[in-house]
């Protein structure tokens, strides 16, 4: 594995830090729940991480996926993020076995909800798309006691959502979460539903207003975001 281009990725993050984003960060997280960071913008991130892909394009896809891992090792935000769109950059390639890698980095790097969503919406999301059969995977995850396994398991079904895919297993997956105590985890699910409503709004609602004696406000108020205002008034009544 070269090495080489993991310390110029992280050479280039250092030369871009940013004092305004660095000092600014912590705001979108939970006290407790911030993740290291270099405070580079997003846009300059996205930009590093293009560029170095197109040093390593040419790897095989393992040779990639193993500099990746060195990313998400580092629990560095920015780093993180790299990992994600060289794995995204990489899904004509997916096969099924990669699957074991995806969990494996939910399970043992993510430390916060960005990188959660970051990589679910979309490097799992393009995998299940192209291998819908372990869409029976995320079921799984959401007995988990790891909450980004259990986040995971309804945000990765976010793109497909908005394909018009899985909606009986979203409405499953949301059964098996609508009761769960962790609020990352509810804001999760219930995007997933706000997402699957854009779709299939009369099936969302009839859900929402089926299940609104027990799903947390949190959830429902999410999964209603985007309603008509009478819908949402309805669904909000006690």
């Amino acid at each position: 594995m070269d090495k080489n281009i993991i310390g110029q990725v992280r050479q280039a993050l250092s030369d871009s830090i940013d004092a305004k984003t660095l000092a600014s960060s912590a705001r979108y997280f939970k006290e407790g729940e911030t993740p290291k960071v270099y405070g580079v913008k997003m846009a300059e991130v996205s930009k590093i991480a293009k560029t170095g892909f197109q040093s390593v394009k040419e790897y095989p896809k393992q040779t990639i996926f193993e500099l990746c891992e060195e990313f998400w090792k580092s629990g560095y935000f920015e780093e993180t993020i790299v990992a994600c769109i060289w794995s995204q950059s990489l899904h004509k390639k997916y096969e099924p076995v990669d699957s074991a890698v995806f969990e494996r980095w939910l399970s043992n790097y993510v430390t916060n909800w960005a990188d959660c969503d970051t990589f679910c919406n979309h490097t799992i999301g393009s995998f299940l798309i192209m291998f819908p059969d372990y869409v029976a995977k995320l079921k799984k995850w959401t007995k988990s006691p790891n909450r980004w396994l259990r986040r995971g398991s309804a945000v990765s079904l976010i793109v497909p959502a908005r394909k018009g895919l899985f909606l009986n297993d979203i409405f499953e997956i949301a059964d098996m979460l609508l009761l769960d105590k962790d609020d990352l985890v509810q804001k999760g699910y219930g995007w997933l539903l706000k997402t699957a409503g854009e779709t299939y709004q009369k099936e969302v609602f009839d859900y929402v207003i089926k299940n609104k004696s027990v799903m947390p406000r949190t959830a429902l108020r999410y999964a209603i975001e985007k309603m008509p205002a009478d819908l949402r008034s309805e669904a909000m009544k006690k």
